[in-house]
């Protein structure tokens, strides 16, 4: 209840004046902060995703090694207290590797991930406001790169670029640009029928603006949840890459290539291949986690399913 009801005696005791009684509000983002971490799932997704973002950040600090610095007298060591996680068939540290690996896979996630809902956005919003032709040609254009499967296309891009980390951003971008386009044209298609944004066209604002300050905000919150969720896709699609040798080239640490490497000692040195395994599951997993705790969050109809 937003207001209650008081009652206060006026001087002379004869007559009630009524007061209201306002109770405290709380903001959007408040509540679905409340209700996003009041998941457990989410929490741990967030806070696996958070974990691997500080290793990335501090990763000089926390690597014992320099990652491409090879130790010919340690080749293929086990674990222990020297080498964490013992060394690949060159003597790099495998730890070292697997900590700056994480800087690898969160750059080109971002970038990919973000690159791709920048265009997808602005092509999505162009389309739901315009319309007519715009919305014809753009919306043919989405349908033409979603029907060939998004494994396909970026292989094809990457195989054909040669590999590389600028590579594997544009070619796991340009894959993602088609739906985060759906998505933001299906949200702008209802919210630019709100009475808000009538009235704004009605007093003269200018169709950009309209549709950066009334539309977009009001169709943010979904690509939000598109966009988490996609980090987790886009993470895994460049580990792929690197296993096939068209991705990150060696001797840049990428979980994907370690894994690749370490598979051919699988029986001898089995922490090779799991322990970059598990780095990338980890991750994975807490995109996943928070996408599905954010979106959650962000639906009202869900707000109370714990």
């Amino acid at each position: 209840m937003a207001k209650e009801m008081g009652s206060v005696p006026s001087q002379t005791g004869a007559v009630t004046i009524p007061t209201a009684i306002t109770a405290p509000r709380y903001s959007e983002w408040r509540r679905i902060a409340r209700v996003f971490f009041g998941r457990k799932l989410s929490l741990i997704g967030f806070v696996l995703v958070m974990i691997w973002i500080v290793v990335a950040i501090f990763a000089p600090l926390i690597a014992p090694y320099d990652p491409l610095e090879t130790h010919a007298k340690d080749t293929l060591a086990h674990p222990s207290a020297k080498y964490w996680l013992g060394t690949d068939s060159t003597g790099r540290d495998t730890f070292s590797r697997i900590v700056y690996g994480a800087r690898t896979s969160l750059l080109i996630g971002f970038s990919a991930v973000f690159s791709s809902a920048l265009v997808g956005t602005i092509m999505g919003l162009a389309a739901a406001y315009f319309g007519g032709w715009v919305f014809t040609i753009i919306m043919r254009i989405t349908d033409a790169l979603m029907a060939l499967p998004g494994i396909i296309l970026v292989l094809l891009i990457a195989g054909l670029a040669g590999g590389g980390i600028p590579v594997v951003i544009f070619a796991l971008g340009f894959g993602g640009i088609a739906m985060q386009c759906r998505l933001m044209c299906g949200q702008s298609l209802s919210v630019k029928q709100n009475d808000y944004v009538m009235a704004a066209r009605a007093i003269g604002m200018s169709n950009w603006r309209i549709m950066l300050t009334q539309i977009f905000p009001n169709a943010f919150p979904p690509l939000i949840v598109g966009i988490t969720m996609g980090l987790g896709g886009v993470v895994l699609g460049e580990a792929g890459l690197s296993y096939l040798g068209i991705g990150v080239m060696p001797p840049t640490p990428s979980w994907g290539g370690m894994v690749n490497v370490g598979q051919g000692y699988l029986f001898s040195n089995p922490e090779l291949s799991l322990a970059p395994g598990a780095a990338l599951m980890t991750l994975v997993f807490g995109f996943n986690m928070a996408g599905d705790g954010l979106r959650d969050a962000i639906d009202p109809r869900l707000r109370g399913a714990f």
